[in-house]
């Protein structure tokens, strides 16, 4: 039976990350120093040939993208997009400490979204549409490899909710530029909405890839 590789890798550093904001939907790029880790990343460590990228369409997704897997066959689903956290979005939780909604808003649940965002609930229905996108694209294309460039929080939600093994939200963590390698069987996906993590991504270069750089 078919199976079908992703690669789902975490955007680069931004401004708004080093300053500690929540950035959801707010359009930022790439910093510098996020641009040159990003760049340092995939000269350092082994990032697989793919045969299609999907990246979220915010600005330091598809710079991500573009620096790992120039010139590649890339796909923007917003789907793929991060939280919106609505009356949060720019702010530090320094600012919010005071604001009763965001004292609300950390004691959690699917169901209590920032004013004006988006719930954990409707996140994960989302993660589990874009996977679902993905992964019917790829059967019908004949893909069986792909890299998703996405955001933390998306990654984590996918790895919680339909990875196999179960795994706790702080071992889903990834930094920037850093990711997991899943397994996607059609069966496994259609019959429990679930795929097999294999592990974190990316890889150490072999010693003669080495060489060759």
């Amino acid at each position: 039976m078919k199976g079908y590789k992703l690669y789902l890798i975490r955007h680069g550093m931004t401004e708004a990350n080093t300053q500690g904001r929540y950035v959801g939907l707010t359009d930022v790029p790439l910093s510098a120093e996020g641009v040159k880790e990003i760049y340092d990343l995939g000269e350092k460590y082994h990032y697989p040939p793919v045969q299609k990228v999907y990246t979220s369409p915010l600005k330091r997704c598809t710079q991500t993208a573009d620096i790992l897997y120039h010139g590649a066959y890339t796909a923007e689903l917003g789907l793929l997009a991060e939280m919106n956290f609505g009356d949060f979005e720019n702010r530090t939780p320094e600012q919010l400490a005071d604001d009763p909604a965001y004292q609300k808003w950390l004691e959690g649940g699917l169901d209590n979204p920032p004013p004006e965002g988006e719930s954990a609930r409707d996140v994960v229905n989302r993660c589990y549409e874009a996977l679902n996108i993905i992964i019917s694209d790829m059967m019908y294309e004949g893909f069986t490899s792909a890299a998703v460039v996405t955001h933390g929080g998306i990654i984590m939600d996918m790895l919680t909710c339909f990875g196999l093994p179960k795994l706790a939200p702080n071992d889903c963590r990834c930094d920037f530029g850093e990711g997991f390698e899943i397994s996607v069987s059609a069966a496994m996906w259609q019959r429990s909405g679930a795929f097999e993590i294999l592990g974190r991504f990316p890889f150490a270069k072999a010693e003669d890839e080495e060489e060759e750089d």
